[in-house]
């Protein structure tokens, strides 16, 4: 069983305009923007605008409007970063991997022969996350 979802949590904020980030995309129901400990170049996250701890409290309404928009930013980084392919990542709970409870999806670009970074708390160059959503962004167009 799930806790209760935190308005006060990161994501939250961030939607609510209390937090920066470096917004990449946005609709009436979903939000993108940079994670700013990537785990690769162009490293980015889609998020419900609806209060969702993770999959498994989140509706099917939900559920679907957050894949559709982890396709068309996933498609953009693959265009922007002209990538290899694609890591979609989503956890769920403290033993599943989730650190940050607000429902977010993990869109990362991928190139041959090149690992994923180790997820170790260091954060990117503020100019870097700019300049990489800016592509991202671009590419929707």
């Amino acid at each position: 069983m799930t806790d209760a979802y935190d308005n006060d949590n990161i994501f939250a904020k961030i939607l609510r305009g209390e937090i920066p980030c470096h917004k990449i995309y946005e609709d009436e129901h979903t939000f993108a923007f940079m994670d700013i400990m990537p785990r690769g170049d162009g490293h980015c996250l889609v998020i419900p605008k609806m209060p969702a701890r993770n999959l498994l409290d989140a509706d099917i309404e939900t559920l679907g409007v957050v894949q559709a928009t982890v396709k068309k930013i996933g498609t953009a980084v693959m265009k922007a970063f002209s990538a290899d392919g694609l890591t979609v990542q989503q956890f769920n709970e403290p033993a599943g991997g989730q650190v940050v409870f607000h429902l977010h999806v993990h869109v990362i670009p991928r190139f041959d022969g090149v690992k994923l970074r180790p997820h170790t708390g260091d954060m990117e160059k503020p100019e870097i996350l700019a300049e990489n959503a800016e592509k991202i962004s671009a590419a929707l167009k």
